[in-house]
């Protein structure tokens, strides 16, 4: 599986996430061939150059916007410290989206892209007490910051990266001034974006992460922590604008294939990683209603939920509730638990897991396929499991009882 691991020491925006993968190899005229099938109300250039932070170079992403009354292009600087943004006009979301359904983009861009713009609408309209679709989208509907949102995952999307991994962030502190006044670093819509997020600040009194680089991030990141496993590859450097004298002012992107890697001693070449664990206990909830959360906690991003009965206090029957979680999808899921349940609160935990290397296979039956996972311990292959969903389908479909099916995919392994 090729990954790519945002390495965030100086924090994250828009331009240098850009910069980053032009450097990891990502050619430039693929993403300005691609931007151009934007219609947007302004021509823009896009150039890359070089750039040099404390003796590392890496590559820096400058948006050119000509509006249509001059031909002196406005050159965007807004990374670390800087919220310019062209002046045409302050879009909403649907604008946004009309822009992308508009657009000759692939359809699985312009979906990545709508959610991240969604995310930041999310996040703007709570800070603002207002809802997605009347919110003004003010610093991050400008044309640079669209052709950094766009472009990103353009740019992920011909790398052909199929999981997204991040460090935990660096922030700054201090003000900086935006579309609506001074404002403290990380703007409010910026902290929004990053709940649920490891975060750490420094000491640099400038806006290390933007809310475009915010939204970027907390969007397509799967997992924030220590770098995954991986086969490197290719490493790229995204420069941002500013000099900081503390480190150097960059984003390090890693790219290559995730494995289980040099851990065969102690786990006999088996995965490992960390989940949250989030628990609640309900003593006074319809077991109806238990049935309901347990099926929106799978549909937001759960691993796994499991039910324990219990005692509580005076001898009442209750059940535990047990989520396991990515630490992206941790707030959402306490949230749910919080307003679908009768409970007042939860607890909070992490834990690191080893897995047995999977992957998959076909087996042919009289009904048809079924898909099986095929469970791996030091190279060699140990079970085999068919997929319920495709048994209790087949055998919905065709009449018969699903252990007959079950049994006649394990008879037909390969």
């Amino acid at each position: 599986m090729k990954i790519a691991y945002f390495d965030c020491f100086s924090g994250i925006s828009g331009d240098m996430t850009l910069g980053a993968l032009v450097d990891a190899g990502v050619p430039p005229d693929v993403l300005t061939t691609a931007l151009a099938s934007l219609k947007l109300d302004a021509e823009f250039s896009l150039r890359f150059e070089k750039a040099v932070k404390h003796g590392i170079t890496g590559t820096r992403a400058i948006v050119e916007v000509h509006p249509a009354h001059t031909d002196t292009p406005h050159t965007h600087e807004h990374t670390h410290g800087h919220h310019h943004h062209d002046h045409g006009p302050s879009r909403h979301l649907s604008d946004i989206f009309k822009l992308l359904d508009d657009s000759g983009l692939d359809a699985e861009v312009r979906d990545t892209a709508k959610r991240v713009f969604d995310r930041l609408a999310e996040a703007e309209a709570k800070v603002h007490n207002t809802t997605k679709a009347n919110v003004h989208l003010h610093e991050v509907s400008g044309i640079d910051s669209i052709v950094d949102i766009v472009g990103s995952v353009i740019g992920l999307a011909h790398l052909e990266v199929d999981a997204v991994y991040a460090s935990p962030l660096s922030l700054g502190r201090g003000f900086v001034r935006c579309a609506h006044g001074l404002m403290p670093v990380p703007v409010p819509g910026t902290m929004e974006l990053l709940q649920g997020i490891p975060i750490q600040q420094t000491d640099i009194p400038k806006e290390l992460v933007t809310p475009t680089g915010a939204a970027l991030i907390t969007t397509l990141s799967q997992e924030f922590g220590v770098m995954p496993q991986m086969r490197l590859d290719r490493v790229g450097y995204g420069a941002g604008t500013r000099d900081l004298e503390q480190r150097p002012n960059l984003l390090r992107l890693c790219l290559g294939e995730k494995t289980s890697d040099n851990v065969s001693q102690t786990t006999h070449h088996t995965e490992t990683d960390s989940v949250d664990i989030i628990e609640t206990n309900v003593d006074d909830m319809s077991p109806e209603i238990t049935g309901y959360v347990t099926t929106q906690l799978f549909a937001n991003g759960a691993l796994d939920v499991f039910l324990i009965p219990i005692f509580m206090k005076k001898g009442r029957p209750a059940t535990q509730i047990t989520v396991l979680c990515p630490t992206a999808r941790r707030d959402a899921l306490i949230k749910l638990l919080l307003t679908e349940t009768t409970t007042f609160g939860v607890r909070l935990s992490s834990a690191d897991r080893v897995k047995l290397r999977r992957d998959f296979t076909q087996i042919e039956t009289q009904w048809g396929a079924i898909q099986a996972k095929c469970g791996y311990l030091n190279g060699t292959l140990i079970k085999t499991i068919p997929e319920y969903e495709d048994c209790k389908r087949l055998a919905e479909e065709n009449n018969v009882p699903l252990q007959q099916v079950y049994a006649e995919a394990l008879s037909n392994l390969p």
